[in-house]
């Protein structure tokens, strides 16, 4: 709970404020600022945070800067976010994904979202390394490699959000948004692993981490086809659209809740139980009226929930406290996040090109689409305070920033603008 001038913050007050204000900023976008929802509402709220750090130091009896800024850093994003929004977005992500089209693009999923946050984790964790160093800030490796971890996996709920309304083929956009899905639970996977190592909690072998890994992901999977098996088929035996929305409910906070109990991977076995539900179940256990009342309801969960994320996004920006030092380091994150990130795209797509083929746009999309979002700054937020927590922090926080406002502000005209090249070179 927090203190405002007297009055106890609960947490359904805080979560009024954010509903609130994510109505608000979200109608002045809509209405005159007509930016992407998630880009507008980023930058409004990093703007609002700004305006009321400088509330204090403009008028510094009032107070009331300062108490916005304690009721904003008291908000826990990590637990918020890994505990109770990402099972939602994560469930409502999948469930719109065309299992048959992510199908035709399985073996780049398989191969990005394992191979590919891998070797981002190395080149980022490696590149900030030697940056760190250069700059007179020197970080162990293996807490460079934490902040590779974490900022590796692209963001599902900012991708989908902003490729939704990108042209591209049905089969690119599948596969984009199943490894962003699956990106997103081994990334969690491999950040676990390695900060385990670099808190001295557990040895970092490979045979260590590679059982740690087969238990979460894997683990994942099976909870995931298990309950969503179980929901398909109580929903097929009825005709009952609340009660199945409801059992699609209890898919998402029942099953999240098994999966930290269990100890496996929640992000893996939401985004498996989506895809099952929202393909299989979809088609074989549900009438039209509860397919449209099903699949309308996680959309409006989808909606309301990224508002908030994205808001939160910005207004975190006072948990950041940054030096000089700091600042550059942040700075120079952002390129070596990016070439990192094509780096792990083209190498696998370029193994893969015997096999498969995902089209000439696709290192474009995957490489400029990728984007880092609130998975990101929750597990540099959920960091235990240190000497290094700032400097990864920071450094998320600009990353992700330019991710959700420079990359989905205008990845739509850059797809566009490689379309038409594509066109131009076929005549």
């Amino acid at each position: 709970m927090t203190m405002m001038h007297g009055l106890v913050i609960t947490p359904f007050d805080a979560a009024a404020i954010l509903i609130v204000l994510a109505a608000i900023l979200g109608y002045a976008n809509h209405r005159f600022i007509h930016l992407p929802q998630s880009v507008g509402l980023t930058i409004m709220g990093a703007a609002a945070s700004l305006i009321v750090v400088a509330l204090d130091w403009l008028l510094p009896s009032t107070k009331v800067g300062s108490d916005v800024t304690r009721f904003i850093a008291d908000i826990d994003f990590h637990a918020t976010l890994m505990d109770g929004m990402l099972s939602f977005l994560l469930f409502a992500g999948a469930l719109h994904v065309d299992w048959n089209e992510m199908r035709r693009g399985r073996w780049p999923i398989i191969v990005l979202s394992t191979f590919g946050v891998l070797l981002s984790t190395a080149l980022v964790g490696g590149g900030f390394y030697v940056m760190a160093g250069l700059l007179g800030a020197p970080l162990p490796l293996a807490w460079c490699l934490v902040f590779g971890a974490l900022i590796s996996p692209t963001d599902p709920v900012a991708i989908m959000r902003v490729l939704s309304r990108a042209d591209i083929p049905a089969t690119l956009q599948a596969t984009v948004a199943g490894e962003s899905l699956f990106n997103d639970g081994i990334g969690v996977v491999v950040f676990t692993i390695i900060l385990a190592a670099a808190l001295g909690d557990e040895p970092l072998s490979i045979l260590n981490a590679a059982q740690l890994f087969l238990i979460e992901a894997g683990g994942g999977i099976m909870l995931g086809l298990a309950i969503g098996w179980i929901a398909f088929r109580a929903m097929q035996s009825i005709d009952d659209y609340n009660l199945e929305i409801m059992i699609s409910l209890a898919v998402v906070m029942g099953g999240y809740t098994a999966a930290r109990w269990l100890h496996v991977s929640g992000p893996v076995a939401m985004a498996v139980a989506g895809l099952l539900i929202g393909n299989h179940g979809v088609a074989h256990a549900m009438s039209d009226t509860t397919k449209d009342y099903l699949l309308k309801f996680w959309s409006l969960i989808d909606d309301i929930l990224n508002s908030v994320l994205f808001l939160l996004i910005g207004l975190e920006v006072v948990a950041i406290s940054f030096d000089m030092r700091m600042l550059g380091l942040a700075i120079v994150a952002v390129p070596l996040a990016l070439a990192s990130r094509g780096a792990s795209v083209i190498v696998p797509l370029t193994l893969l090109k015997p096999f498969v083929t995902l089209g000439p746009l696709a290192p474009t999309t995957l490489v400029w689409g990728g984007l880092r979002g609130g998975i990101s700054v929750a597990l540099a937020l959920g960091l235990p305070v240190g000497p290094y927590r700032a400097s990864a922090l920071a450094a998320t926080y600009l990353v992700v920033l330019f991710a959700v406002i420079a990359q989905g502000g205008t990845v739509e005209r850059v797809l566009k603008w490689k379309t038409r090249r594509i066109d131009a070179a076929k005549q």
